[in-house]
């Protein structure tokens, strides 16, 4: 009989198809008619059971009455006859869900057989790129989707119901329909719940057993099945002992779950295990009282245990280290469409806050610099300096943590990856994992930071703005992180490395980028063409903004070694090589050259001690002193570049006398007032200990000193200025060459702050001289002129100062907006260096900052703004009656004001006469104090822009330490004592 019925039931199995087996689940999960109702809650629920209900009888007449679904009936037939778990019930859910289950275990029976049936034919060789035949159990992408939505059901409606409370996360917390499910479910209905939990289990891993099956099963439901199997096997029980008649479960069906358990995890992606079994552990302990059902129970206390204890199993397997950090990494996810609403907290203050901690605690705590744990963070560094960048911008107790973990990663990382990162972090490398362009870091309540969605700039300009202050943020917080990076030699390589990059910015041939013809072209082609354009200047110019940076952040210990040295000098020679193959020699090119090859005519002249190793990195630059030998129009460099080339090939046993002059005269520049031989016996000794230690600073500082002073500076001396030194001053200053010209405003400049008697005596000629020069675009050449316009006024104040004054507040038509922005920068300097003194010329400068904040030009505005900040910080008590002013315009102006850099603009000044004035504010200002405060308030409240808000804030939090001051002074415990007459 045995054989009959297993010959009876692989017929069933023959004839029996994918296709009627999956209609006979689209059957079941057929919507019913009022399953889109929006009623109420309890309507929900009978919809749902009428629906199930309907779909049951619906399956059953059509295998009583379709003659088409006879032998899948019989199959399903026969696969419940030997099923050892009940099916029928009072409860609907679970008669639902037990042919579900049955129809499932049809389909893996089948597929089987299809799968062992299949026997493909052998290649064509002729034709071989035919694709091979599918196996004919292959699901298609409707099919596949068709099952999901099956498993989907069975796991909402067998397994998650009856997960005890803290053991995974509840239906309510997951979707409406989750929460709806909760509630329809009859748990006084037979059979139990642990039985019916332990069923729907089982078959699921039974169905699991087929590879396409088990890759649908876990990849969404790993979660809940291994949730399901901790509480069959590890769940203590209420009362013990129980009586065999008493127990759901049989020992021998808890060590099944407990294998099954054990199973599963070591089967699937080892990261997928360790998140699911973290979110089963579960995080803080939250409330779990009826009157707060919207708080999630927390995890209880052996299923804390398990997960600890099976993490642990995790993490000593082989490559366990790996799977647990990419478990934690890989956890984010991907932003749902249903989240991208502007302003939607996607990671809480917390959860951001033990994040960085938790990477703080297990990287730089636990020191430990395998190379996996090292590269496993490297997806995420993008992220992580852009998070450190936004505490620079305001006060987080993460800022020290980020802080930490980037310069532990850098410093054990390998130097090239190290390099790309730091590429990454400057916006040379877009292939660096960053924040997603949606999201955007936000300033939290408790001084810790989360991520939002942003809001969409609706204005081009402010959107250009953002962007531009972004790139400039994130380059100078760059900067102040290899400021610490300049012992192990990051900062030093990560700077030749931005040399190199500069070398082909500075001979790239333009030409070559530009068509020839626009005429074949498209407008496509024209676009793609310009937008190339577009991003090649935006990297020259953040390339020429890293090297600035660097040369004025870094100090004269950023080169470590010998090798660096000579690194910096080969970029250099390739720069002035390639210069000269592109026809662009000039000046600076040149000065730059001389003092690189001076440089190392200095380690040559015995300045460092070295070695032979050394000589043979030196050799490196055989080839380019060659060709800068034979092509440098400059017959002197032509020279210098000959013998430096001979010295270092003979190991220094040769050495010509240019080599020592061009050494001389290095150290000179460096050292003008004579300190030299004690430098360089400083040097030496330093050298003898140490071969490869840090360069002086006569041989390392080298990126500031690409411009050399005109022969009149070039020598300071004790005695007065001689008439032909200033003479030449004055000539220089009017010199084409940019170089030579900047030097000379520098040089009248420092002449003026030593009040040198025959310099002073020219102030109307300086004035002209520092005035004409402030018109040049050169940021070198402006700059210093705006330093001697400064210390003209500070000596000349009540001769200068008018003029300046009615500059900064003529029309655009008389002076450009950027000579106004630069005599803005001059006034500031001069409110600054007065002090005190600037009380006595109050009245004009409030005055013209006062009519600024109504000039047309924001960018006007907001330097009026700023330099009235300065000014009233300073003015203390002798604000007088002007402070009515100063508070309507700055009202005025923060609620009616379109640009927003004007309204931070005038917020800063709140900020900044609160903090000059600090105790003293309730005097000076007790008349406008309240109209402040309401404005701040009005700030916070309405405001949109976040760095205005976050000024407001600051301002806020200066009043109220004033006010608590002032309410609450300290107590001090002094005695008076009084001498009796």
């Amino acid at each position: 009989m045995a054989a009959v019925s297993q010959a009876a039931s692989s017929r069933v199995l023959e004839k029996c198809g994918l296709e009627q087996i999956l209609e006979a689940l689209k059957l079941l999960l057929s919507p019913g008619e009022g399953s889109g109702s929006n009623s109420l809650q309890i309507t929900k629920h009978d919809i749902l059971l009428a629906t199930l209900k309907s779909n049951l009888s619906a399956l059953e007449h059509k295998f009583l009455k379709d003659p088409h679904w006879k032998i899948l009936k019989l199959l399903r037939d026969e696969i419940a006859n030997e099923a050892e778990w009940p099916q029928d019930s009072m409860d609907v859910t679970w008669r639902f869900t037990s042919q579900t289950l049955l129809l499932l275990l049809c389909l893996k029976e089948t597929m089987l057989r299809l799968a062992a049936d299949f026997n493909p034919g052998k290649p064509n060789p002729k034709t071989p790129e035919t694709a091979p035949a599918l196996s004919p159990d292959t699901l298609s992408v409707s099919q596949q989707k068709t099952v999901q939505s099956v498993l989907q059901f069975v796991v909402t409606l067998g397994v998650c119901p009856y997960l005890a409370p803290g053991v995974g996360v509840p239906l309510r917390f997951r979707t409406e329909f989750g929460a709806v499910v909760q509630d329809v479910v009859c748990l006084s209905a037979a059979p139990s719940a642990t039985r019916r939990l332990y069923t729907s289990c089982s078959v699921l891993l039974s169905v699991a057993q087929h590879a396409s099956l088990g890759s649908l099963v876990f990849c969404r439901h790993f979660g809940d099945i291994a949730a399901g199997l901790c509480q069959l096997g590890f769940c203590p029980s209420k009362r013990s002992p129980l009586s065999p008649e008493e127990e759901v479960l049989t020992e021998e069906e808890r060590a099944l779950s407990k294998k099954a358990l054990r199973d599963i995890l070591d089967q699937v992606y080892q990261p997928l295990a360790v998140r699911e079994l973290l979110i089963l552990q579960g995080g803080p302990p939250q409330s779990c009282s009826e009157g707060k059902m919207q708080d999630r129970c927390r995890a209880p206390a052996w299923l804390r245990r398990l997960c600890g204890q099976l993490l642990s199993e995790r993490l000593m397997r082989p490559s366990g280290v790996q799977a647990v950090v990419r478990g934690i990494l890989e956890g984010a996810g991907e932003i749902l469409e249903s989240d991208m609403v502007p302003g939607t907290i996607l990671v809480t203050e917390e959860q951001l806050g033990r994040c960085i901690e938790d990477i703080y605690k297990v990287y730089v705590v636990g020191n430990e610099p395998l190379s996996v744990l090292v590269d496993s963070l490297l997806p995420v560094l993008g992220v992580l300096f852009s998070l450190y960048c936004f505490t620079k911008q305001s006060v987080s107790h993460l800022r020290s943590l980020c802080q930490e973990i980037l310069l532990w990663i850098l410093g054990r990382l390998e130097r090239k990856k190290a390099i790309a990162s730091l590429k990454g972090f400057a916006g040379l490398d877009k292939s660096v994992p960053a924040l997603h362009s949606l999201c955007h870091f936000r300033a939290a309540t408790q001084g810790g930071i989360m991520i939002t969605i942003k809001e969409a700039f609706c204005d081009e300009d402010e959107a250009l703005y953002q962007k531009v202050s972004s790139e400039q943020c994130r380059v100078e917080h760059l900067g102040g992180l290899l400021s610490h990076c300049q012992e192990c030699g990051l900062a030093g390589d990560f700077f030749i490395f931005c040399l190199k990059e500069l070398t082909h910015v500075a001979v790239e041939d333009e030409t070559e980028l530009k068509m020839k013809s626009f005429s074949n072209k498209s407008l496509l082609e024209l676009e793609q063409h310009q937008t190339l354009l577009v991003e090649g200047q935006e990297r020259k110019l953040l390339v020429l903004q890293l090297v600035a940076l660097l040369c004025e952040r870094m100090s004269e210990q950023i080169f470590t070694n010998i090798t660096q040295v000579v690194d910096f000098v080969a970029a250099t020679l390739q720069r002035a090589c390639a210069s000269l193959a592109h026809q662009a020699e000039s000046t600076v090119e040149s000065q730059t050259l001389s003092m690189s090859m001076g440089l190392v005519a200095v380690m040559l002249g015995g300045a460092v001690q070295l070695k032979s190793s050394d000589f043979a990195v030196l050799k490196q630059l055989l080839p380019l002193l060659e060709k800068v030998s034979s092509t440098y129009p400059d017959p002197v460099i032509q020279e210098l570049a000959a013998d430096l080339r001979i010295t270092i090939s003979t190991h220094g046993a040769f050495s010509t006398e240019a080599v020592s002059v061009a050494a001389q005269s290095t150290l000179n520049k460096k050292d003008p007032e004579g300190k030299r031989e004690e430098q360089q016996q400083t040097s030496y000794e330093r050298y003898s200990d140490v071969s490869h230690g840090h360069l002086e600073p006569q041989q390392s500082h080298v990126a500031s000193q690409e411009v050399r002073e005109p022969s009149t500076t070039a020598k300071q001396k004790s005695e007065s200025v001689t008439t032909e030194e200033l003479q030449e001053a004055l000539l220089s200053a009017y010199d084409p060459q940019i170089p030579t010209r900047a030097a000379a405003l520098r040089t009248l400049s420092r002449w003026i702050e030593q009040r040198e008697a025959k310099v002073l005596n020219m102030q109307e000629k300086l004035l002209k001289i520092f005035l004409e020069n402030l018109e040049h675009e050169d940021t070198f050449v402006y700059l210093s002129a705006i330093q001697g316009v400064a210390l003209l006024s500070d000596v000349y104040p009540e001769k200068i100062l008018p003029g300046l004054l009615a500059q900064y507040d003529s029309s655009k038509d008389r002076h450009t907006p950027e000579t106004r922005m630069k005599v803005g920068e001059i006034l500031m300097r001069i409110v600054r260096a007065l002090g005190d003194m600037v009380s006595k010329y109050r009245e004009p400068l409030i005055h013209t900052f006062l009519r600024g904040a109504r000039d047309p030009d924001s960018a006007h505005r907001a330097s009026s703004l700023s330099n009235l900040g300065e000014l009233c910080q300073r003015l203390d008590f002798m604000l007088g009656s002007v402070v009515h002013e100063v508070t309507a315009c700055l009202i005025a102006v923060v609620k009616t004001d379109h640009e927003v850099q004007v309204r931070r603009a005038a917020i800063h000044v709140i900020v900044l006469l609160l903090r000059g004035l600090s105790q003293k504010a309730t005097e000076v200002l007790r008349d406008v104090l309240k109209d402040l405060y309401h404005l701040l308030k009005h700030v916070v409240c309405l405001e949109p822009d976040d760095v205005a808000r976050l000024h407001a804030q600051l301002a806020l939090e200066e009043l109220d330490g004033i006010m608590r001051n002032f309410l609450f002074p300290p107590q001090k415990l002094e005695k008076k004592i009084t001498v009796l007459p």
